[in-house]
C-alpha cells in the first residue's frame, strides 16, 4: 500500500527520500471492513479519507430512505463538509467493500505542510482537480436523463456496476431499483 500511495503522490510532486521516510512511519493506513460506517449524520469529524483499495460511499437518510450521492474508489479523496465547516455531518459515509484507507486530519496535514511545503502544493492541485471534476459531474447529472446518466456511468465508472449493490446504484442515478432494471433491459434489447 505504501508503494501505491507514493506512486500516486509522484503524479503531483517529486519526493526526496527524506520526505518518503517522513510519510511512511505515520499511522495513516487503516483497513476497514465492508459495512463499516465511517461517519454518521450528526457526528463531528476531523478526518479526511483517501481510498487506496476498496469503495466507500456518501449518502443521506431522507424519510427512512438512503439517497446515495457519491462513490469513492481507488485513488480518490474525500474530505467531508463537516470537517471544513466544523459542524455536524449532514450525511453518512460507509464502506461498500473491505477498504484500505489513509486517514488524515488537519493537524497531521499542517505538520506535514510545515515540514515539507511541497505537500501543500500537492493538496492544492488535488483540490483544484476535485473541484473541477465535481462541478462537471454535477452539471452532467442535472442536464441528463436517467438513461444518459447510466450510459455515462458505464463509460466513466464501469467498475461500479459490478462493485455496488443495485439499490445504491439506482439511488446514485436518481431512480428506483425497478427503474434501473427496466432501463438495463431496454438497453440490452436495443443492443440485440
Amino acid at each position: 500500500m505504501k508503494d501505491i500511495l507514493l506512486d500516486f503522490i509522484a503524479k503531483y510532486i517529486t519526493l526526496t527520500e527524506e520526505e518518503k521516510d517522513a510519510i511512511l512511519p505515520m499511522d495513516i493506513f487503516h483497513t476497514v471492513t465492508k459495512g463499516t460506517i465511517l461517519l454518521r449524520e450528526g457526528q463531528y469529524s476531523k478526518e479526511s479519507y483517501f481510498v487506496l483499495k476498496g469503495c466507500i460511499r456518501t449518502y443521506y437518510l431522507l424519510d427512512g430512505e438512503e439517497k446515495t450521492t457519491a462513490f469513492y474508489t481507488e485513488m480518490e479523496a474525500l474530505t467531508p463538509n463537516c470537517v471544513v465547516n466544523q459542524t455536524p455531518s449532514e450525511y453518512f459515509i460507509s464502506c461498500i467493500e473491505d477498504t484500505v484507507l489513509t486517514i488524515s486530519n488537519a493537524d497531521k496535514e499542517a505538520e506535514m505542510n510545515s515540514k515539507f511545503p511541497k505537500f501543500e502544493i500537492m493538496c492544492r492541485k488535488m483540490s483544484e482537480e476535485l473541484l473541477a471534476k465535481q462541478r462537471f459531474d454535477f452539471d452532467e447529472f442535472k442536464t441528463s436523463s436517467p438513461e444518459q446518466r447510466y450510459r455515462n456511468l458505464l463509460q466513466n465508472r464501469p467498475d461500479l456496476i459490478q462493485r455496488v449493490p443495485q439499490q445504491q446504484l439506482a439511488s446514485y442515478l436518481g431512480i428506483k431499483p425497478q427503474s434501473l432494471s427496466r432501463l438495463r433491459a431496454r438497453m440490452y434489447e436495443k443492443k440485440s
